[in-house]
């Protein structure tokens, strides 16, 4: 029963640190409980990997869920399989650590558990069950003046800060249970308590010192406010075009450059990606246009297109059997202005179960068509490989990162390489409701703002829309449920970061010390047989 109570105690730690109702302070001592139960159970010498996956799997299944329950909203299929899954892959990591602290030092087991786990959270980036909401950087989301060092570390940095001190107050706490020597306790106390003040202090002197930079640019973000469970394709993309126009005319002035939608707000009927800028219903906002030259559209549309050369349909290609034709289904946002339509980008980190179907040839023939409505169509959506920025007739490039996209540094990071001057987030959270997520996806954009030091404008469909600025500050916000046009000023700045310049390093550190730690673990298991 105690070891029970202390692993419901790490998930409830876990969950109370998190954004963005949690504290984040919880989180330096939230591993240590399940630490003790793992060390105390492997000290028995007996036979103990079952106790320690199925308690592991306790504390990581109610930290899932207590943070990620909302997504329940959109699709309990996706709810159950994010909970479960998730927390399964989890404690098969705690586990694997389990079996490699049998067999070495205490040193090389606290190593092997940071590296493993950062390896774990940079695999989540990548493989196609890709969910990496939970990974333990994006704790720090609504303390921006803590981590200001994330523009050289990535979240990765606060993944390691977090599961070092986690480590370092475990092992003390031991080996003040063993001895009891107090006098020594409080000493490791203090100096592990410097290891947590002394990157804030060096992230508040960055925070203080740090200087906006850039060319002020002018954007109003609209936000519709459209229910996706009762109007979204209920309405005609004629009468979306015309109510994001009403909008655009209260906060477009004429120092306006960019204006922002939602992620899909046109999905209804899904334009034809070869006959879009011909489309009957883009007339309206070519008027616009012409009447502000300045102005550069960014619009978020469900886009198909028609795979007629059958050497070039891939996995992600979408087979229509009622008219026997490919295509391809893409969420995208494209650039309009007076000159016509400017460039495309097709969202590329997609939604597991939504968006994306994993395992296609394993799967759907178990499960069938389990994906939900959440753009237009019922299909896989199909990627590219590089993202792609957007540039205006005045060379001001946007990075036009849409909804799912924001969580991914390094992935957003390459916007930056590509010329990205801002940040221009398109996103429909309404899906979940009025729960912590849309809240929590909000908070996690804020990260991205210092990774790269690029300022934010982002427009949600229900809300939240915002201005970030390049220090994760929200300047100014249209809150949730409200319509309306937000206008404000971004910084444009052609500055790499030294995270954008190298990516989740530490992350592939981790990789390569955490598989070489493992490989010396099984052949010494294997000389010793």
């Amino acid at each position: 029963m105690k070891h029970l109570l202390l692993a419901l105690l790490s998930g409830i730690l876990l969950a109370i640190a998190w954004p963005t109702y949690g504290i984040s302070l919880f989180i330096f001592v939230a591993w240590v409980p399940l630490l003790l139960v793992e060390y105390q159970l492997r000290s028995r010498g007996k036979a103990c990997k079952g106790k320690v996956f199925l308690l592991s799997y306790l504390s990581f299944l109610l930290w899932n869920t207590l943070t990620t329950w909302w997504i329940w909203n959109s699709t309990v299929v996706g709810a159950l399989f994010a909970l479960l899954v998730n927390s399964l892959l989890m404690s098969l990591v705690f586990l694997v650590y389990h079996l490699v602290a049998k067999r070495n030092t205490a040193k090389v087991s606290s190593i092997f558990l940071i590296t493993i786990w950062i390896a774990f959270e940079k695999f989540h980036h990548h493989w196609d069950f890709s969910w990496p909401w939970l990974s333990l950087g994006n704790v720090f989301s609504e303390n921006i003046t803590w981590i200001q060092w994330y523009e050289y570390t990535g979240i990765f940095g606060g993944s390691l800060w977090v599961l070092l001190v986690n480590i370092l107050l475990f092992h003390t706490l031991r080996l003040f249970l063993e001895t009891k020597d107090k006098r020594l306790f409080y000493k490791r106390i203090a100096k592990i308590s410097l290891l947590v003040l002394l990157p804030i202090a060096l992230s508040w002197g960055i925070y203080i010192s740090y200087k906006e930079k850039g060319t002020p640019i002018e954007v109003v973000a609209l936000q519709p406010n459209i229910d996706p469970y009762e109007e979204k394709y209920s309405l005609s993309n004629e009468e979306t075009i015309a109510l994001l126009l009403t909008l655009a005319k209260e906060g477009v002035t004429e120092n306006t450059h960019f204006v922002l939608t939602p992620e899909t707000v046109i999905s209804q009927g899904v334009y034809r990606l070869e006959d879009i800028s011909q489309s009957k219903e883009l007339p309206p906002l070519h008027t616009f246009l012409e009447a502000h030259p300045q102005l550069n559209w960014i619009m978020g549309a469900a886009i198909y297109e028609v795979v007629t050369d059958k050497s070039k349909i891939a996995p992600q290609t979408n087979y229509n059997p009622v008219q026997n034709y490919w295509f391809n289904d893409y969420n995208s946002a494209f650039l309009l202005n007076s000159f016509g339509i400017m460039g495309f980008h097709h969202k590329s980190k997609l939604v597991v179960g939504v968006e994306n179907m994993p395992l296609q040839s394993l799967l759907k023939p178990i499960l069938g068509d389990i994906m939900i409505d959440l753009g237009g169509t019922v299909a896989v959506k199909t990627t590219q490989k590089t993202p792609s920025v957007l540039s205006s007739l005045a060379e001001q490039k946007v990075a036009p990162v849409i909804c799912y996209e924001s969580i991914y540094g390094e992935y957003v990071g390459k916007y930056v390489k590509q010329g990205a001057q801002f940040l221009g987030v398109l996103t429909n959270d309404a899906w979940w409701g009025d729960t912590q997520g849309y809240k929590q996806l909000l908070s996690y954009t804020r990260l991205r703002a210092i990774e790269t030091r690029k300022s934010i404008a982002r427009s949600a469909n229900t809300g939240i829309s915002a201005f970030i600025s390049q220090r994760g500050e929200i300047i100014s916000s249209l809150g949730y449920g409200k319509k309306g046009a937000l206008r404000g000023t971004v910084l444009a700045n052609n500055e790499l970061t030294t995270y954008v310049r190298y990516g989740d390093y530490i992350a592939r550190l981790s990789i390569f010390v955490s598989v070489g730690i493992l490989l010396i673990s099984f052949l010494k298991k294997r000389s010793e047989v």
